[in-house]
């Protein structure tokens, strides 16, 4: 989210002392503004907009609360792939207010996760007013998603989670496919690649990732309401790619379906059909895709 530069690590030790943790206001940060909001329906929880977008929403009586649906089906593609004893190593791609890093914290005990933010005041901030948890549970690396990924060790994460907004949409860097290859090479067997694909009722920009991904994974999955996948309003596709089967969990398909929007999973083959018409993403100084 916000605008991309050059990055440096932060290790944030929460409120600082004496502090009162969060409070509602405007606070500007590297990226423009910051607004911090009480959730009207809940007071333990804080809303949280970034330029006037909302961003992320946080319960801090509740770290697994996701009150963002496509959180919520990343959390629960997650669960359906391993057991809350893995050792996971996570990496996220935007960091907002941590939301789901902290939510896999609570999660996944034993994970250590590095959380990839570009506005180095938004990380500063966030780890004041909220209770995250500490190095090396969870780092805060402020930086930009692409460079950072392309200096990680092969093989380094088992799971890599990209939702990085400038705006409403994602930056194309992020999007194509010499990037995907980028993801792949640092996950190890097994891992996961999930993406947060924002997008309008003609799906265009969700088929082209979709086609990308599967241009670089065996395996795919789509996680996103029946509403959204027919076209008709905005909002947010869940798109995965992994060497292994993902998606295939019938535990995963009935829990997809509570929560505050019903979801369904579709499997490698549907994902296929669905981005079939599309191209897949290049950058810019890459050949065009056939």
């Amino acid at each position: 989210m916000g605008r991309q530069r050059g990055g440096r690590r932060t290790e944030g030790r929460g409120p600082r002392s004496g502090g009162t943790g969060p409070a509602e206001g405007a606070y500007e940060i590297d990226t423009g503004m910051c607004e911090l909001e009480v959730d009207p329906f809940d007071p333990q929880s804080w809303i949280v907009k970034i330029n006037g977008e909302p961003s992320s929403h946080i319960d801090l009586a509740d770290s697994e609360s996701l009150a963002f649906d496509y959180m919520r089906w990343i959390a629960e593609l997650a669960r359906s792939q391993w057991a809350s004893t893995a050792k996971l190593r996570v990496l996220h791609l935007g960091g907002g207010a941590c939301t789901l890093a902290r939510a896999f914290a609570s999660m996944y005990p034993d994970a250590r996760q590095v959380v990839v933010e570009v506005d180095g005041r938004l990380a500063v901030l966030v780890r004041e007013w909220f209770d995250l948890p500490r190095a090396p549970l969870l780092r805060v690396r402020v930086g930009e998603a692409r460079a950072v990924t392309e200096a990680l060790l092969d093989d380094s994460r088992d799971l890599v989670i990209r939702d990085v907004f400038a705006g409403r949409t994602t930056p194309q860097s992020l999007t194509t496919l010499e990037f995907t290859r980028q993801a792949r090479r640092v996950l190890a067997p097994g891992g996961i690649y999930v993406v947060n694909c924002g997008d309008t009722p003609d799906l265009r920009g969700a088929r082209a990732e979709a086609a990308t991904i599967g241009a670089v994974f065996e395996h795919t999955a789509i996680i996103a309401d029946p509403a959204m996948l027919k076209g008709k309003r905005n909002g947010n596709v869940v798109i995965a790619g992994s060497d292994v089967p993902i998606g295939t969990s019938s535990t995963l398909a009935s829990r997809l379906l509570g929560g505050g929007t019903p979801a369904h999973v579709r499997q490698d083959a549907q994902v296929r059909t669905f981005a079939e018409s599309a191209k897949v993403l290049r950058d810019e100084a890459s050949p065009t895709a056939e």
